[in-house]
């Protein structure tokens, strides 16, 4: 992965099992958050979809496709601090114009 900043659609997001950090969406549960997640391949502890970093065999914390808003790679040792998540209002795929 490069090491631009920016958020970006999830449709680009990698699923090769790297960490990346991803914005997931405001629900009845909380305000919007931002998680490290991975792609996972169906296995016998879940089936196949993006899963919390800290996910254990028999307390997996998925995500389904919706939950989740725009992903970033994550940033190198010693680098900014921890993204805020992407807000409403924020360009993501450029003006369009």
């Amino acid at each position: 992965m490069d090491d631009t900043t920016g958020w970006r659609h999830m449709s680009s997001a990698p699923r090769d099992g790297s960490r990346i950090l991803v914005t997931v969406r405001d629900s009845e549960q909380g305000p919007a958050q931002v998680d490290v997640a991975h792609w996972a391949r169906a296995d016998q502890f879940g089936m196949e979809g993006w899963r919390s970093a800290d996910s254990h065999p028999g307390q997996i914390i998925g995500y389904a496709e919706p939950e989740l808003k725009c992903w970033m790679p994550l940033p190198s040792a010693g680098a900014s601090p921890r993204p805020s998540p992407w807000e409403e209002g924020e360009e993501l795929f450029g003006s369009g114009i």
